[in-house]
């Protein structure tokens, strides 16, 4: 415990510091609270408030990708784009991106950088996603028909964290067998 001791005080410090920073932003904002937001939601962040909103958003971004996204010839979207996680948070980071492009605040060069460097990486990013994916390709026993990815060796955290904080100079924790099972199975589903 001795030698978590520095650790627990520099969270300490950085705790005040955090809320100092708070503070200051917040009386020196002076930001109207139905003013949109400048950052883009992650629909892929469970934990946000999107859950509340969720059907606002797709509605939105649904009637964005038909009047504004595909309106450009070389624009590609499978039927399933919405069972596509992936393909909706891009979609999603690249709407805000349009609309901050086209902000009467924004430069002039926002939206050209819009055109030449985001749409375009956003395009090939959702094709090698979905590439030609089909709703039929999510229906059960189809290759789209699967549970929501974990993250693998959870159960190391801890291990880790303690590892890290006190004795980062030395090697890490052995793996345990079952880490190592559950790798090896990992693996082997991923080859089919």
């Amino acid at each position: 415990m001795a030698e978590l001791a520095p650790v627990a005080k520099r969270v300490d410090e950085l705790a005040a510091t955090v809320n100092q920073l708070a503070q200051h932003t917040l009386a020196t904002s002076g930001a109207d609270d139905d003013a949109p937001s400048k950052v883009a939601p992650s629909w892929l962040d469970a934990s946000t408030d999107v859950r509340g909103f969720s059907d606002e958003i797709l509605m939105t971004l649904a009637g964005w990708v038909g009047g504004i996204y595909l309106r450009y010839s070389d624009a590609k979207l499978p039927d399933c784009w919405l069972w596509h996680p992936d393909v909706v948070e891009e979609l999603i980071w690249l709407h805000c991106a349009w609309l901050a492009a086209y902000d009467d605040d924004a430069p002039t060069t926002a939206a050209g950088d819009w055109h030449d460097r985001q749409r375009p990486g956003v395009l090939a990013r959702i094709k090698t996603y979905a590439g030609m994916c089909s709703l039929e390709a999510h229906r059960p026993g189809k290759e789209q028909h699967r549970p929501a990815p974990t993250a693998p060796t959870v159960d190391a955290v801890s291990a880790i964290a303690r590892w890290w904080a006190t004795r980062r100079d030395e090697p890490g924790p052995e793996p345990t067998d079952e880490q190592l099972a559950a790798a090896t199975e990992r693996m082997r589903r991923s080859r089919r």
